[in-house]
């Protein structure tokens, strides 16, 4: 059984509070990072560090995102009840879990076999059931595209076309693209089979979120 009392309940609210602070204020996002109890992802050593707007490791040379991180690529997203979502690295399962109180129908694929069959048994004893794949990511699911959204979880030094491929027409996919050292949100908007809207967006020094948008 998953434990999530007074305590915990108390420091995702907390969380919650700090998130909206650093310009988060999509209500919905706020709720869903309210719902989801981020400690059940947590090895006991780590549990104490569960709220806290940090990444952190859990196993396989993987990490579980910073909250804020997730909160904001999630917005970039811009979920609705019903969208038709894909999700490339499932990980730890918590994004995938804020995804389905957004309401997306979700596909989440996870390279990593370990993780894959961890989650797969893990999410639906907390009551979330996404669609699971193992493989590469970077391919998409061909045979269940297209998608409304598409969302990256792990940076990557080039969009994939496999993946803007498997949009929907009016598709958003939101990627971190870039190296180990920088890298920049993008959000590619599919306009059309042959015209795509992107949005780079990146965090200045004072904390403030910058776009720029660009056709092609």
């Amino acid at each position: 059984m998953i434990e999530d009392n007074y305590r915990q309940r108390g420091l995702r609210n907390k969380l919650v509070k700090k998130l909206r602070q650093k310009g988060i204020l999509d209500e919905a996002i706020l709720s869903a990072m309210g719902k989801v109890p981020r400690h059940v992802f947590f090895d006991e050593a780590l549990l104490s560090h569960a709220y806290e707007d940090k990444a952190f490791p859990i196993g396989e040379g993987q990490t579980i995102s910073q909250p804020y991180t997730v909160a904001f690529q999630t917005g970039k997203l811009s979920v609705k009840p019903g969208d038709k979502v894909l999700e490339i690295g499932t990980g730890s399962g918590y994004q995938a879990c804020i995804l389905l109180e957004l309401g997306a129908r979700l596909y989440t694929i996870e390279y990593n076999r370990k993780l894959f069959e961890k989650v797969r048994d893990f999410l639906p004893a907390m009551g979330y059931r996404p669609y699971f794949f193992h493989g590469d990511g970077s391919r998409g699911i061909p045979a269940k595209a297209p998608f409304d959204k598409i969302v990256v979880t792990a940076g990557a030094p080039v969009v994939p076309v496999a993946l803007t491929d498997q949009l929907a027409e009016n598709g958003v996919l939101v990627i971190p693209v870039g190296n180990r050292e920088k890298q920049t949100m993008v959000r590619l908007t599919k306009r059309s089979l042959t015209t795509l809207l992107l949005c780079l967006c990146w965090e200045k020094a004072d904390g403030r979120v910058r776009s720029r948008y660009l056709f092609f």
